[in-house]
């Protein structure tokens, strides 16, 4: 009994040594599976990690195209609102001294010894009174244009502007009707038909006060619709032609913000 006791004992040992090689080789399969999952996981993060940095660089490059285009923006429109109101303060300013120079003239203020006697209601129907009238009524109705465009109602000013250029063709105050016709136009971004209003006043009133304005309204309305050459000539048009003038100055800081414009 014992013999077999030992017998088995004997043979059973290499049996129970290789289980436990066995196991073992198990564990250190499975470890090293481990490791290699642990740095398949590693590179993963690695990739995701980077693959985040380029989005964020790419990000950063379109915020900063923002901010640029955002910055162009506003200085558009500070030199479209700066060249805006110093028109609208020149026109008013002649508007008030023409009013000035009305009181002055006043039928109630004391006549001269001189004067004309009071015309009779035979005399009003007379050759003369008509123009006079009709010249009443051209300015009734341009200003109740501008007033129109003065309030931001641009529709309704450049309807009137159109209106007063077809009723009184021959009023002196044509050409600044051409004139806020266009900028009518320009404040609704219609650059097309405000370009138009403006190069009718420059070819039709060349001797106007207005032409410097219009011409360089002309350039800013080229540049809005991509004709980015033209625009650029109608510009150094404005500053050979009217040199020393607010047009002119206009026109060399648009220039400049052009030439500092990257090349697309």
């Amino acid at each position: 009994m014992a013999g077999a006791i030992a017998s088995a004992m004997l043979f059973g040992a290499p049996v129970h040594a290789q289980d436990s090689r066995l196991s073992l080789a198990d564990r250190v399969s499975r470890l090293e599976q481990q490791a290699q999952s642990q740095n398949q996981g590693g590179t993963t993060l690695v990739n995701q990690v980077q693959a985040l940095q380029s989005q964020l660089q790419q990000m950063q490059g379109q915020i900063e195209e923002l901010q640029h285009q955002l910055q162009e923006a506003n200085d558009k429109n500070k030199s479209q609102a700066t060249d805006f109101d110093s028109r609208l303060g020149r026109l008013e300013s002649g508007a008030g001294a023409a009013n000035a120079n009305a009181g002055n003239a006043n039928p109630n203020n004391a006549p001269a010894a001189n004067a004309a006697p009071p015309a009779t209601p035979a005399a009003a129907g007379k050759p003369g009174a008509a123009p006079a009238a009709a010249n009443a009524n051209a300015q009734a109705a341009y200003d109740d244009a501008f007033k129109s465009l003065r309030a931001g109602d641009y529709v309704k000013s450049s309807r009137d502007f159109r209106n007063f250029i077809q009723q009184y063709p021959d009023s002196s105050l044509l050409p600044n009707a051409f004139y806020w016709l266009g900028e009518s136009y320009y404040a609704t971004s219609n650059y097309q038909v405000a370009m138009e209003a403006f190069q009718r006043l420059v070819s039709q009133f060349p001797q106007s006060e207005k032409v410097p304005d219009a011409l360089l309204k002309v350039g800013y309305s080229q540049i809005e619709l991509k004709q980015v050459d033209a625009g650029k000539a109608t510009l150094k048009n404005v500053t050979a032609k009217y040199p020393g003038s607010k047009a002119a100055g206009l026109a060399q800081e648009r220039l400049r913000r052009l030439q500092a414009q990257p090349a697309n």
